[in-house]
């Protein structure tokens, strides 16, 4: 699977409101797809640069804590949205994670992280 189906398969998800692939080295999003005109559109950009951020400080508190387990995705839950982060396991050797905005009230949390692994097992960058 490339980037673009990936990223179309997470917007599939239901309550999907965007979703972008980013390296979180450097805070570039790869891809980006998002819900245009909706009242609830985030600009999946800015929410790539600033997630990766997050990622980057749980890792080096993981390292600061000496713990050796890896990181399989990151939950902020807001009043009407999740935003999840998934680092992916077979990125070759890149440090990427998929990052989708879920609208609270259409999603199934559960389901959306089944889907997100099934894209983690299948993307190929």
């Amino acid at each position: 699977m490339n980037i673009e189906t990936a990223l179309k398969e997470t917007m599939a998800i239901d309550g999907a409101l965007g979703a972008a692939l980013v390296d979180y080295d450097s805070g570039m999003a790869l891809g980006a797809l998002g819900e245009s005109g909706s009242a609830e559109e985030v600009d999946m950009e800015l929410a790539a640069a600033r997630s990766a951020e997050v990622v980057r400080a749980k890792l080096r508190t993981l390292e600061a804590l000496r713990i050796s387990d890896s990181i399989e995705d990151i939950l902020i839950t807001l009043d009407t949205q999740y935003h999840l982060i998934r680092l992916l396991s077979n990125a070759g050797g890149s440090r990427l994670f998929l990052y989708l905005v879920l609208d609270r009230e259409r999603a199934n949390l559960a389901l959306a992280r089944h889907h997100l692994r099934r894209i983690d097992g299948e993307l190929r960058v």
